[in-house]
């Protein structure tokens, strides 16, 4: 079975948590049921607290969980006793238990729309229900695990919501049934790790596997089915209320382990409040026994000290970024002039001057991107325009930003985002502008809003939608308005540019690279002088060579790039004592 709880590097505990409880049962139901139940499930051990008769002998099976292993009691008779026979080891999580109570007269699901939900059909799908794992920074379970409980353990079962367009695996859920692995004399069963993509386009696949596995659980004639989530994860609370789930007062107990320390103890002062980008940061020093000291948690600036040393950090920028290197990823203009001294590939441009000769350099090119030389997070850029008037309109939206403005000519190809750090590619990723897919039920306004939200909820509110008039003349000129319905499967870009922060999405590509990009990016970071940064290239093909420098970002967000150990590198840089990172791409590889 799948790990039950969903952590991010931190091991926090997170929404997709969802494990099953248990009211006791009366003494002369519980003797009918099966002796010290234990579920094996990869990421560590369910034990089923109801069929122990001895809390001394489940403390032990507890306190017993093996390192860098997450075992969990549910439906401990007594959970308070259970945890007073080991109270130095063991702790009640702190989630809330809700239960979804089937009858003959429950509804049937509505059909989900542009997806289909269905059971593993090969190992591939136990490989996507871990990725999907990862990109909700949850911990996975090792394939052979989910595979063999599918193949092998009637009581587990494990369904994913798949794309009717393509095949992709855009959510899971796992299962189990009490009755079948332990003869539960209520007839119970349970929800596990509820996890959906957070670029997934579509809208209701949570609530569609959700209404899958009672479903199923339903028509093998269950009672009920018991989830658990963390008790001020509103937002899933709402979703499970609305589906039919009701409180029920009963625990789980987990023991005291570093994955689970943030719910047992309190991070230093402040580490709560970081942003993900200086969070990752943060846990993975604090991992590595590295003092951890929140200067300003709204800024994201620490004060990082370990063996006498001392550096002080905001997000990935570092005293070791000199002011120099700064100032010339800040200005675009300088940092176009720089890499193209350097050999670099820029497109052509030139600096406004808002009159008859920008319109001149247009007719001339035919399609440019409008910027500010000074600015970050995509604000005030325009991609695409080919007009007068879009383009009169482009500068003054940029010139609101700085009063300098660049214009380029537009190039074909995806944004590649290239982290480079220490002089090494330690992650590449395509960044895609939002887009939405219909269900031939919802507005444009009403699948934007539903993704902005997801992607919102998945970046700790870094990144959204705006409801702007970039996204509605983005909309129209793809022929539709905010209050049309698109049809189902069709997919709508309804932003230019392919910003995180604007509601962009991030596929990794660091293993399909071209080395020859990777080249250009340290390059470009060597001729700026900066130690950690953001090259963005716009590309025809990740896997060649070709290529158009766009700009360097002093500060990139390391958490959009994980699983790749863009933090790890970062604090390898920061300490270099500290264990190396094998996986970083080097110049010299090139000539092996």
């Amino acid at each position: 079975m799948t790990s039950v709880d969903k952590a991010d590097p931190a091991g926090e505990h997170s929404e997709a948590i969802t494990l099953a409880l248990h009211e006791a049962s009366p003494p002369d139901m519980v003797d009918a049921m099966a002796d010290d139940v234990v579920l094996e499930l990869g990421w560590g051990r369910l034990l089923f607290g109801q069929t122990f008769s001895d809390p001394a002998r489940l403390a032990d099976v507890l306190r017993a969980e093996a390192h860098g292993r997450r075992d969990i009691c549910i439906y401990a008779r007594e959970p308070h006793v259970l945890v007073s026979k080991a109270p130095a080891e063991l702790f009640i999580d702190p989630s809330h238990t809700y239960r979804l109570r089937f009858s003959d007269s429950d509804d049937d699901a509505p059909a989900p729309t542009g997806f289909h939900v269905r059971t593993l059909e090969s190992r591939d799908d136990a490989d996507e229900i871990n990725r999907v794992y990862v990109r909700c920074g949850m911990v996975p379970a090792p394939t052979d695990v989910i595979w063999a409980n599918h193949q092998d353990q009637e009581s587990v079962d494990y369904l994913v919501a798949v794309s009717d367009e393509d095949g992709t695996v855009l959510g899971t859920v796992t299962g189990v049934d009490h009755a079948t692995l332990f003869a539960d004399p209520e007839d119970g069963s349970s929800l596990w790790t509820l996890a959906v993509d957070p670029a997934a386009p579509l809208p209701g696949v949570g609530a569609a596997l959700t209404r899958a596995l009672g479903a199923l659980y339903r028509s093998r004639g269950r009672a009920y089915m018991d989830l658990s989530v963390t008790h001020d994860n509103n937002a899933a609370i709402a979703l499970y209320e609305k589906l039919g789930f009701t409180r029920v007062p009963v625990m789980a107990v987990k023991r005291k382990n570093a994955i689970n320390e943030p719910l047992f103890t309190h991070p230093p002062e402040t580490v709560d409040d970081l942003n993900p980008y200086a969070r990752i940061l943060a846990d993975e020093a604090m991992r590595r026994g590295i003092w951890v000291e929140v200067l300003d948690a709204e800024a994201g600036e620490m004060r990082l000290s370990h063996g006498g040393r001392s550096v002080v950090t905001r997000e990935s920028l570092s005293e070791y970024t000199s002011a120099v290197a700064m100032s010339r990823c800040d200005d675009k203009r300088l940092t176009r002039r720089i890499v193209s001294e350097a050999g670099i590939a820029v497109p052509k441009g030139r600096l406004a001057t808002f009159d008859a000769a920008d319109h001149e350099f247009l007719a001339e090119v035919g399609d440019v991107v409008v910027k500010p030389t000074r600015g970050e997070q995509g604000k005030g850029i325009t991609v695409g325009v080919d007009g007068d008037d879009e383009l009169d309109a482009a500068l003054a939206r940029a010139r609101e930003q700085h009063p300098e403005v660049l214009i380029e000519q537009r190039a074909e190809g995806d944004d590649l985002r290239l982290v480079v750090i220490d002089k090494k590619v330690v992650a590449a990723a395509l960044r895609l502008p939002a887009e939405v897919t219909g269900t031939g039920k919802h507005t444009i306004r009403e699948l934007i809003e539903t993704q902005s939200r997801r992607r919102a909820a998945a970046t700790g509110g870094e990144s959204k939608i705006p409801m702007d008039v970039v996204t509605e003349t983005t909309v129209r000129e793809a022929g539709y308005s905010f209050d049309d319905v698109l049809d189902e499967g069709e997919r709508l870009r309804v932003r230019r540019t392919a910003n995180l922060h604007q509601g962009g999405t991030i596929h990794d590509v660091t293993a399909t690279v071209h080395p020859e990009l990777c080249r250009v990016a340290v390059t470009s970071a060597e001729a700026i002088g900066i130690p950690v940064t953001g090259i963005d290239l716009l590309v025809p093909d990740v896997t060649r060579p070709d290529y158009v420098f766009i700009e360097a970002n002093e500060r990139p967000g390391l958490a959009n790039h994980e699983p790749q150990p863009t933090a790890a590198a970062f604090i390898d840089f920061l300490f270099p004592n500290q264990p190396g990172l094998p996986q970083a791409w080097t110049p010299d590889e090139v000539e092996r």
